[in-house]
């Protein structure tokens, strides 16, 4: 059973770069499952895909966030990372990684990011 776990700091500041690692276990983010993507959910409102990296190592992102986001891979340590630069209070939410696109099989537990202004 793959398992996903979100990791970084919950506190921000407004212009400064957000960064997030996601650690999974029970599988391989390079041999196991093609999408694994990164989903926000803001106070309030609904999820929100942010992109995704697939098991050949290409990237995806949702174009309104696309000019602030990289999705990277630690392959050796079966982790993928979320960067998102520039941020304002706007970014403040509940970010989660999880295993698919559009259709998920398993989610991180999800680790509430704040941007300070």
């Amino acid at each position: 059973q793959v398992q996903l776990q979100e990791s970084g700091p919950g506190l921000v500041n407004t212009s400064q770069t957000l960064s997030l690692t996601c650690t999974v276990s029970g599988g391989s983010i390079t041999t196991s499952y093609y999408y694994w993507s990164w989903i926000r959910q803001p106070p309030g409102k609904g999820l929100e895909w942010m992109g995704a990296i697939t098991i050949s190592g290409v990237t995806y992102y949702t174009p309104s966030l696309k000019s602030r986001t990289s999705i990277s891979r630690h392959a050796s340590k079966d982790q993928f990372t979320l960067q998102l630069s520039s941020v304002t209070p706007e970014d403040t939410a509940v970010y989660y990684c999880a295993l698919g696109r559009g259709e998920y099989d398993a989610w991180g537990q999800g680790t509430q990011v704040t941007v300070s202004s």
